[in-house]
C-alpha cells in the first residue's frame, strides 16, 4: 500500500474495508446467542450478552432471564456497546477522510486513537463478562464460551491493529503523497 501510495484506486479503500468487517463482526456479537454454550448432550445453557437461557432437557422449553438484572450485565453490555459505537465513529470517519481528495494525516492519526479508545471499552466489556458469569450464575454440565464471544473478541483485536495502522500511516505521508525522489540501485560499468 505503501508502495504505490493511496492514489492507488485498489489501496485506497482497504482500511475503511477493514473498519467495516470489524463493525459487521460486532454486531454479529452483539446479536449472537452464543457467548456461552453447552459443550455436551443434553444442551442445556445458551446465553448472550444480554440474557441467560437454560432448560431442563433435551425437549423442554427454554427459560430465559434477563442479565440486565445484574450490575455486572450491564456494565458487560455497556463497556462493550461504547466500544462498538466508537467503532462505528471510526468508520464513519475513516469513510470521510478517504474520501477526500487531499488526505489529513493529523485526522487519520486521531482515528487512530479513537480505535485504542474503542478497544478498551470492548475488551474491558469482555473480560467482565466471562469472570462475572462464572462467578455468579450457576452453570450446569461442561459449558464454552462460544462463536459470539469470539467474534467479539474479533472485533476487539480489529480495533488494536488498525489503531496501530492508522497511527502509523501519517509517518509514511512523503512516500504516500509521492514526494520521495526514486533511489536507484543501478551502478554503471
Amino acid at each position: 500500500m505503501v508502495k504505490y501510495g493511496l492514489d492507488y484506486t485498489r489501496c485506497r479503500w482497504i482500511l475503511p474495508l477493514l473498519l467495516g468487517i470489524g463493525v459487521i463482526f460486532g454486531i454479529i456479537a452483539l446479536a449472537g446467542r452464543g457467548w456461552l454454550e453447552s459443550q455436551t448432550l443434553p444442551y442445556v445453557q445458551q446465553a448472550s450478552l444480554w440474557q441467560n437461557c437454560r432448560r431442563a432437557d433435551q425437549g423442554g422449553e427454554w427459560n430465559c432471564e434477563s442479565l440486565m438484572g445484574y450490575a455486572w450485565g450491564r456494565a458487560a453490555a455497556a463497556t462493550y456497546l461504547v466500544g462498538f459505537l466508537l467503532l462505528v465513529i471510526c468508520f464513519a470517519l475513516a469513510i470521510i477522510a478517504f474520501a477526500i481528495d487531499t488526505l489529513r494525516f493529523n485526522f487519520i492519526r486521531g482515528i487512530g486513537g479513537l480505535l485504542f479508545v474503542a478497544a478498551v471499552f470492548s475488551v474491558m466489556g469482555l473480560v467482565i463478562y466471562p469472570v462475572k458469569f462464572s462467578s455468579e450464575i450457576e452453570m450446569t454440565g461442561i459449558n464454552m464460551f462460544s462463536w459470539a464471544y469470539g467474534f467479539g473478541w474479533t472485533t476487539a483485536i480489529m480495533e488494536i491493529c488498525l489503531g496501530f495502522f492508522f497511527c502509523c500511516l501519517p509517518n509514511y505521508e512523503d512516500q504516500i503523497l509521492g514526494n520521495v525522489k526514486p533511489t536507484y540501485f543501478y551502478s554503471s560499468p
